[in-house]
């Protein structure tokens, strides 16, 4: 880990402790490559809106996950952030009308990434993770599986999803002021 993501991590407050561990723990080595990794990692950052922590990974990226996977992880964040309000309200509504009509935004990045498509469907499975929406979550992990990927690569995937989400989370409780005890 590079100094930045150590220095993040030294500073989560002692009720982070797991998350602390579970932040490097996840980002070794596992079934996903050090590429697939840091780009759900950054992707996950930017969705869970900790500047901090994306700056952080993005330094800490080996050199396999370079500007192609940087930009990616963006991409699929920004796109994703559209999408999963769209999809959610459309599931959550439970109208099959508006199923019926056409979405008419542009996704032309879903189909063209930078690195390659199969990641890019795995950083959106991760952002559609953070931002709840079971439709996105389903398609994105139909279409790693479809494309090769196995259950362990995809749940991989959320873990480091889930763990960079309690990350964020977690830093911002760092900079909560002390309890007052009476």
């Amino acid at each position: 880990m590079s100094a930045a993501l150590d220095g993040l991590r030294a500073r989560l407050p002692e009720a982070a402790k797991d998350i602390k561990l579970n932040l490097q723990a996840v980002l070794q080595d596992g079934s996903l490559s050090p590429a697939q990794r840091y780009g759900i990692a950054i992707a996950s950052a930017i969705a869970a809106r900790s500047p901090e922590l994306r700056d952080a990974l993005v330094a800490d990226a080996p050199a396999d996950a370079g500007p192609a996977v940087v930009e990616d992880a963006k991409a699929a964040a920004a796109v994703m952030a559209m999408n999963n309000v769209y999809y959610r309200f459309r599931h959550m509504v439970g109208k099959p009308s508006y199923g019926e009509k056409p979405a008419r935004l542009r996704m032309n990045r879903l189909v063209q990434p930078a690195s390659n498509k199969l990641d890019f469907e795995l950083f959106a499975l991760a952002v559609s993770a953070i931002n709840g929406c079971e439709s996105c979550v389903r398609a994105h992990e139909q279409a790693v599986v479809a494309g090769g990927m196995t259950e362990e690569q995809v749940n991989d995937a959320v873990r480091i999803a889930a763990t960079v989400n309690a990350a964020a989370v977690s830093l911002e409780m760092a900079s909560l002021p002390a309890p007052v005890m009476a």
